[in-house]
């Protein structure tokens, strides 16, 4: 086991992830107040100094004391971090790479080789100040989501303005923000008109207006206005808050080469100590070798052998790629999901809020020809907007929309049931009402009118998705004698757009290696082949119930390979959890989305897609390069102790410069820029 907790004492919340040794505190001895990379520097400059000092004292010939002094000290300051890790290792019956490089100093010291022994410690040292630097830089790009969050806000309340800590801050509190300021909490836009830069929650660079009944997001950047906002979540629970811990334990998911590598790691462990035995008995009881020597190469072999290299590679490409993607607007929600994403070979995509903007609008209100003679459409679409008030679907937000303008009061609905990719019902004034397809009538058994039916069918040839809307008289209701036992009340449509772009985007999909794009949706057929005939997808399957793409799913999975599910984590949710990668629209705000889904595209943008995948293709690639040269470099090294007699010093550096090659390697992905996408 690699254990670098000095490495990677920042990342105590990856620690499932990080192999266990590396979560033991070893510096709770030192002042809190210094940094730790200045206490790893410092124990490098301890140790460099020492051998130095060793060295001339001993090439003066005097003062053999000190000598041994500055040994012991460059012992001490080289191993403070090794020691206590092999230690605890032990505790817990296992082998680690701080064991195997403390023993190896041990044997130098053993055979009167101070001077290299401390030397190892030194380079074992400085290569982890190395590493901690360069992965710190992992660390710092997760934080900048949070950016410098201010400690106090401006709040409104009983007609003047104060300004409270952020923790006291509750839901329904009214935040007044003014130009440059950062929100501090989600909320809905009261009043007021300005732009705001939402980068730091979904990735994207360009100010987006803002108006009265928009969603806002905790570390957006006020623009030139100034706005009214009333706090819908806590800072605590804010999605800016949420995606942070998400990034910060999403490493908790191993990668399949991970948890391979954690497997391999203890019994490789054990053959080189094994090994390494080995080659100091059977030289020196039966070749009669002369002990030193052999003991010398031994220790050599012991260091050369370590896979720290091999362990560390995985977690730091890992770890790089998916704060890369965080950066971008994409939250991979484990090391497991970025891996398993390399492998899509179909992309499946729901209709509504994915391939179209979801931006949807109510153009259709219609009566029943049979509806009773005073319910008009006002009461029509009063009723369909308290059934739809507690779904987030794109569709229930156009009703609402249309509802809210029109200054429409919603009546009060109880014993509400939602009836994922179907419908609902409630009741409301006595009656039990529904609202959904005509999929939904037909399982219950009932007969929608013709009439109804050609006026739906009309609609529905305009490339509009329709509602109907039916009541029935709940039981032991008291509603009066003048009224009737419920019917068919009439019906809603509304009309979508085809995102801009799809055609492209789907074209770059295909470049990462998909071989085949399917549309997977509830609405009618005639829809839905309309947008997947522009957008250019495949294959189109309509009228799905949730269930059914599900059974979707699993054929493009049985007849192209695995599959990546893209949807709005509400109806999909069922096809999100069974997909090889699910992956939700609408993170931002969506509690569904950053539940159900393995990877969460925070800005709503499809144009992202191919960037996930070309991220995860290169993370992939990483890896095996990594595993690769690690695995050369200690094969090459091992020859070399046999071959060449390499030195221990030699051993070392090219031990820790190969650690340090593949952090580095890693830490590339970090870069990578996002260049399909349009900002």
């Amino acid at each position: 086991m690699c254990a670098r907790t000095h490495a990677f004492n920042s990342y105590k919340s990856l620690d499932t992830e990080i192999p266990r040794a590396m979560n033991i505190n070893i510096l709770t001895k030192w002042p809190t107040e210094i940094p730790q990379r200045v206490r790893e520097l410092l124990l490098c400059t301890i140790t460099l100094v020492c051998i130095v000092l060793s060295m001339y004292v001993e090439h003066l010939h005097e003062m053999p004391k000190l000598v041994i002094t500055l040994n012991l000290l460059a012992y001490a300051a080289g191993g403070w971090y090794g020691v206590q890790e092999a230690w605890a290792s032990l505790t817990r019956r296992e082998l680690n790479v701080d064991f195997l490089m403390i023993l190896a100093a041990i044997g130098a010291a053993a055979v009167n080789q101070w001077h290299e022994g401390a030397s190892l410690l030194f380079l074992f040292s400085l290569s982890n100040t190395l590493q901690s630097y360069a992965m710190d830089r992992s660390r710092r790009a997760i934080g900048k989501l949070m950016q410098q969050r201010p400690s106090e806000a401006t709040v409104f309340s009983e007609g003047q303005e104060r300004r409270v800590p952020v923790d006291e801050l509750n839901i329904g509190d009214i935040l007044v923000l003014r130009p440059g300021e950062m929100l501090v909490a989600d909320g809905v836009v009261c009043d007021g008109q300005s732009d705001m830069n939402e980068a730091s929650v979904t990735g994207e660079s360009k100010p987006v207006d803002k108006a009265p009944g928009d969603l806002v997001y905790a570390g957006a950047i006020m623009g030139s206005g100034t706005l009214d906002i009333k706090v819908s979540r806590t800072p605590g629970d804010s999605t800016l808050a949420r995606i942070v811990t998400l990034v910060e334990t999403a490493q908790s998911v191993k990668s399949r080469t991970q948890r391979v590598l954690d497997e391999v790691e203890g019994y490789y462990a054990k053959i080189v100590v094994a090994g390494v035995l080995l080659f100091i008995l059977v030289p020196w009881l039966f070749l009669n070798h002369e002990f030193t020597a052999t003991f010398y190469r031994a220790m050599v072999l012991l260091v050369v052998a370590s896979p720290c290299a091999l362990i560390i590679s995985t977690p730091a490409a890992m770890l790089s790629a998916i704060a890369c993607g965080a950066r971008n607007g994409i939250l991979f929600k484990g090391g497991l999901h970025l891996e398993n994403l390399a492998e899509v070979k179909v992309v499946a995509f729901d209709k509504t809020g994915t391939l179209t903007y979801g931006n949807l609008e109510l153009t259709d209100v219609v009566t029943a020809p049979n509806a009773p003679p005073d319910f008009d459409a006002d009461q029509l679409l009063g009723y369909a907007a308290a059934l739809e008030a507690r779904s987030e679907h794109p569709i229930a937000k156009a009703i609402l929309k249309k509802a809210f303008n029109q200054g429409i009061t919603l009546p009060e609905t109880d014993n509400f049931e939602n009836m994922p990719g179907r419908g609902t019902f409630a009741t409301i004034n006595g009656f039990l009402v529904w609202i959904g397809g005509a999929r939904m009538y037909e399982e219950h058994g009932e007969v929608i009118p013709d009439s109804l039916m050609t006026i739906k069918e009309r609609l529905e040839n305009e490339g509009k998705t329709v509602l109907i809307i039916h009541r029935e008289l709940a039981r032991n209701a008291d509603v009066g004698e003048h009224e009737d036992e419920g019917g068919w009340l009439g019906l809603v449509a509304v009309s979508d757009t085809m995102r801009e772009g799809v055609s492209t985007i789907l074209q770059r999909i295909r470049q990462q290696g998909v071989t085949h794009i399917a549309m997977l949706t509830g609405d009618n057929p005639s829809v839905a082949n309309s947008i997947a005939e522009k957008a250019g997808v495949d294959v189109c399957h309509a009228n799905l119930l949730p269930e059914e793409k599900v059974e979707a799913l699993h054929k493009l999975e049985d007849t192209y390979g695995p599959v990546l599910m893209i949807g709005d984590g509400v109806n999909d949710a069922p096809a999100l959890a069974h997909a090889s990668v699910g992956m939700a629209m609408g993170g931002a705000g969506s509690d569904i989305a950053l539940e159900s889904a393995d990877v969460v595209l925070m800005g709503d943008d499809i144009a992202r897609i191919p960037f996930a995948l070309e991220l995860s293709n290169r993370a992939v690639h990483t890896v095996r390069r990594n595993v690769a040269f690690s695995l050369s470099v200690i094969a090459f090294l091992v020859a070399a102790v046999f071959l060449f007699g390499l030195s221990l010093p030699l051993g070392v550096l090219g031990h820790e410069g190969s650690t340090v090659l593949v952090v580095l390697n890693g830490l590339r992905l970090l870069t990578l820029r996002d260049t399909f996408h349009k900002n």
